[in-house]
């Protein structure tokens, strides 16, 4: 588990630091509404406090959910996957991820955004689901190319690369 999250950190800081290059916020804004409530559940769990962590996650989703965008989604993802190491319930905290990152994807989908749909390929690919990770790829591809960006396609292009390199663990 730690290596699957050492690679969903690796994975989000690329598709962040890629995003970040073509002026776009990569996942959250200070003033989001879901964001002041992920700094809760990231406080909550530097203090070990699971019940507090847990509950300021479910704020974070009511406002992700609440916000229409794909990157609370994403947030909120990630948030659920750092809780479950935490409590040492992964595989629940598992399920939780790839429905938010689901959620996520759908908005970015709708909203043509390349950015979230590449955000949720990486989420998927650190859970180790090879499958969904190709498939947003694709779909990545195809709005780049309808986008008709440079900017848009060179981060296709990175995460695509960095997706074949990848090592799949057998599950």
């Amino acid at each position: 588990m730690k290596t699957r999250i050492a690679t969903i950190v690796a994975l989000a800081m690329l598709a962040a630091s890629e995003a970040a290059a073509s002026h776009v916020n990569p996942l959250v804004a200070p003033t989001a509404p879901w964001a002041a409530h992920i700094r809760e559940v990231d406080q909550a769990l530097a203090s070990k406090n699971l019940n507090a962590a847990k509950r300021a996650w479910h704020d974070a989703y009511l406002a992700a959910v609440g916000s229409r965008l794909w990157q609370g989604m994403v947030e909120v993802g990630d948030a659920s996957l750092r809780i479950g190491a935490a409590a040492g319930f992964p595989e629940a905290a598992e399920a939780t991820a790839r429905r938010a990152y689901l959620a996520g994807f759908s908005r970015a989908r709708q909203l043509a955004s390349v950015d979230g749909v590449l955000r949720a390929a990486v989420a998927f690919a650190a859970l180790g689901d090879r499958d969904v990770a190709e498939h947003y790829l694709r779909i990545a591809e195809s709005l780049a190319k309808e986008a008709h960006s440079a900017k848009a396609w060179s981060r296709v292009s990175a995460f695509k690369a960095q997706l074949a390199a990848m090592k799949w663990e057998e599950r």
